[in-house]
C-alpha cells in the first residue's frame, strides 16, 4: 500500500534561474524543473553507489537532497568536490515524503559567501525636512 501525500494546489512557484527554497519544495509537480542553492553539508560517494554520488544542501529554511549521477559528476567535478555553496538546477523526484533534485547543472556560487565578511557601504544621512530642522 502506497501513501500519497497531497500537494498543495499552487501552480506557480519560483522557475529557473530563481531558486526554491528548501521549504518550497512541495509546490512544484514531480518531474519539474527547478533551482535550489545551498550550503553544502554532506557529500557521499558510497561504493555500492556505481559512481553516483549524493549532496546535500542546507539553506535558511531546511535541507535539499541532490543526486549526481556519474556522467554529470564528471562534467562539475571541482564544483562537487570542492563547492561550499552550490546552485542546483535540475528535475525534481519525489515518492512520498522523500525529495530529490536529480542535477543538471550544477554551479560553485562559494564566492557569494565572501560577500557576507564585506563590510556594509555606509548609508547616507536622510536628509531633514523644514520642519524637522531647529534654528
Amino acid at each position: 500500500m502506497r501513501i500519497v501525500t497531497p500537494r498543495p494546489a499552487q501552480t506557480d512557484w519560483p522557475r529557473p534561474p530563481s531558486c526554491l527554497r528548501a521549504d518550497q519544495l512541495r509546490l512544484p509537480p514531480d518531474n519539474a524543473r527547478i533551482t535550489v542553492a545551498g550550503l553544502v553539508i554532506l557529500r557521499q560517494r558510497p561504493g555500492t553507489a556505481k559512481g553516483v554520488i549524493f549532496l546535500t544542501l542546507e539553506d535558511e529554511t531546511g535541507t535539499v537532497n541532490i543526486i549526481v549521477w556519474r556522467k554529470l559528476y564528471e562534467r562539475y567535478r571541482r564544483a562537487v568536490i570542492a563547492g561550499r555553496m552550490l546552485r542546483v538546477t535540475g528535475r525534481l523526484q519525489s515518492e512520498g515524503d522523500v525529495i530529490h533534485v536529480i542535477a543538471e547543472v550544477i554551479e560553485d556560487i562559494s564566492p557569494l559567501l565572501d560577500q557576507l565578511l564585506a563590510p556594509a557601504p555606509e548609508a547616507e544621512p536622510e536628509a531633514l525636512s523644514p520642519e524637522d530642522q531647529t534654528g
